[in-house]
C-alpha cells in the first residue's frame, strides 16, 4: 500500500484499503475557519449540543481577520460562543493567522495524522506526510457530531520533480510550472505524490507551497514522505503522538509525471486560470498596479526575505501598492526580529493584519476593475481579488517584488547575484 492507504487504512480500522473503496475514518482533528458559521447551524440541526471531541476541533478566524463587516463580525461572535461553550482546547481568533499555518506552528499538523478544514488548500497539510483535505459544512458537522467521516480511497498520481533550479526560482515557480502542464483538471478526486531529488531536499515551507497548489489540479490530497527537514520541524513543536507512514516497495501508482526544473524560469500563471501559466520571459513588461504577498501560499519568513533580498534600500514608484500580509503571528514576529518588515515598509510596503486578507477578495487590498495585481498568492479566478474586470498574476513573491519595483512584470533573477 502506499503511505496514504495507510493513514486511511488505519483511521479506519482496517488492515488494507483499496483504490475507490469507501471507508469510515476516524477524524484526529477538524478545523472551521470563520466563513463556515453553518457549520454550527448544520451540526444544531443535527441534533449535535456537544462536540464529539473538543480537544481535537479548532475554530481558525483568518478570512475575516478583523471583521470588515457587520456580518463577519457577528457571525465570528457565534462561533466565539460557541467555542466557549464546548471548552475548544484550541481556538484562534483574530490575532493568529491563516488556519493552515497557524495549526502547523501550533504542532497539530504531524505525520500520519488524518486532518478535515473547511478549506480547499488543507492538501496543503501532506507536506508533513499527513492525510489533509477540505470538506463542507454539512461533512464538518457530521464530524462534530461523530468523530468519523466517509471517504472514497483516492487513486494515487506521482509527480516526480528532479533537479536543483536556478536561483530566482522558487517552489511557487515550480508548482506553476506542473500546474501548466496537469492543467486545472489533472487529478480530480486523486492524491498526488509529490517525489523526486527537487522535493527532497526542500525544508517545510517549500513543500507547504506544493502541497498547497495540488488542489488547483483537482486533487483531493497531496503527500510528501517527511525527510530529516520536517522530521526536526515536527518533532520541536508537535502538540500529539505520531507515526510516520511510508510506501510500500514496488508501490504501483495509477500515473507518474516527471518534470526536469533544472533549466526552468520564472513562471506566471496569467488570467484568469491557474494553469495559464507562461514563462517569465513570455509575459515581462505586463503593467501591474498592485503586488501583494502573504496566504497560506506565499506569506511564510522565505517569502518575506526573498522579496526583501530584492528591495532593500530601494522605493515602490509612485502609484504602484504593494500589499504584505504574514501568514500568522509568529510569521510577523520573525520578520520583525530580523528587520524585514521594517525594509519592506521602508521600501513603500503596507503592512496589514495576519490573515488571509485580499487573497479572497474580502479585504485588506481588493483591486479595483481595470487594475493588475501580481501576487503570491494562490489563485486568479475573475473577482478572486476584487473586481471581475481586474487581472491577476500569480507568481513568486521574489518576482512579485521585482514586479512592484519596476511597475511592470519583472525577472527577480535581474536583482539577484
Amino acid at each position: 500500500m502506499h503511505a496514504i492507504e495507510k493513514i486511511l487504512a488505519k483511521h479506519a480500522g482496517k488492515a488494507s484499503v483499496t483504490t475507490g473503496e469507501i471507508i469510515f475514518a476516524k477524524i484526529d482533528f477538524a478545523e472551521i475557519n470563520d466563513l463556515y458559521l453553518q457549520t454550527v447551524y448544520s451540526f444544531m440541526e443535527m441534533g449535535g449540543t456537544k462536540v464529539w471531541d473538543n480537544n481535537k476541533v479548532a475554530f481558525v478566524f483568518d478570512h475575516y481577520a478583523p471583521a470588515p463587516t457587520i456580518q463577519s463580525a457577528k457571525n465570528q461572535a457565534e462561533m466565539r460562543e460557541f467555542a466557549q461553550k464546548n471548552a475548544f482546547k484550541h481556538h484562534f481568533d483574530i490575532n493568529a493567522g491563516v488556519c493552515h499555518q497557524v495549526m502547523v506552528e501550533a504542532g497539530i499538523i504531524l505525520p500520519g495524522r488524518l486532518i478535515v478544514a473547511t478549506d480547499s488548500h488543507t492538501t496543503t497539510h501532506g507536506a508533513f506526510g499527513a492525510f489533509g483535505t477540505g470538506v463542507g459544512a454539512t461533512d464538518m458537522a457530521t464530524v462534530l457530531l461523530t468523530g468519523e467521516l466517509w471517504f472514497r480511497v483516492p487513486e494515487i498520481v506521482e509527480i516526480r520533480i528532479e533537479g536543483i533550479p536556478a536561483k530566482g526560482v522558487y517552489p511557487k515557480d515550480v508548482v506553476l510550472h506542473v500546474l501548466g502542464k496537469m492543467k486545472a483538471d489533472g487529478a480530480v478526486y486523486k492524491a498526488i505524490d509529490f517525489t523526486g531529488s527537487y522535493v527532497n531536499q526542500l525544508g517545510p515551507a517549500g513543500r507547504m507551497v506544493l502541497c498547497n497548489m495540488a488542489v488547483e489540479m483537482g486533487a483531493k490530497t497531496a503527500y510528501m514522505q517527511p525527510n530529516k527537514l520536517v522530521m526536526d520541524y515536527v518533532e520541536r513543536v508537535a502538540a500529539y503522538p505520531f507515526e510516520v507512514s511510508y510506501t510500500d516497495p514496488g508501490y504501483l501508482y495509477e500515473q507518474g509525471y516527471t518534470f526536469d526544473v533544472t533549466h526552468l524560469s520564472p513562471q506566471i500563471a496569467i488570467p484568469h486560470s491557474v494553469d495559464r501559466v507562461r514563462s517569465i520571459e513570455d509575459v515581462e513588461n505586463v503593467k501591474v498596479n498592485q503586488g501583494f504577498i502573504g496566504s497560506c501560499t506565499g506569506g511564510r519568513l522565505e517569502d518575506f526575505e526573498s522579496a526583501a533580498n530584492i528591495l532593500r534600500g530601494k522605493k515602490l514608484p509612485p502609484f504602484v501598492r504593494l500589499v504584505i500580509i504574514p501568514a500568522s503571528t509568529k510569521v510577523l514576529e520573525q520578520c520583525m526580529e530580523k528587520g524585514i518588515l521594517q525594509e519592506l515598509i521602508q521600501s513603500g510596503a503596507t503592512l496589514s493584519t495576519p490573515g488571509c486578507g485580499p487573497c479572497l477578495g474580502a479585504h485588506e487590498g481588493i483591486i479595483a476593475p481595470g487594475e493588475v495585481c501580481i501576487t503570491a498568492s494562490n489563485r486568479n479566478f475573475p473577482g478572486r481579488m476584487g473586481s471581475t474586470d481586474a487581472g491577476i498574476y500569480l507568481a513568486s513573491p521574489a518576482t512579485v517584488a521585482a514586479s512592484v519595483l519596476n511597475g511592470h512584470i519583472t525577472d527577480p533573477r535581474n536583482y539577484l547575484t
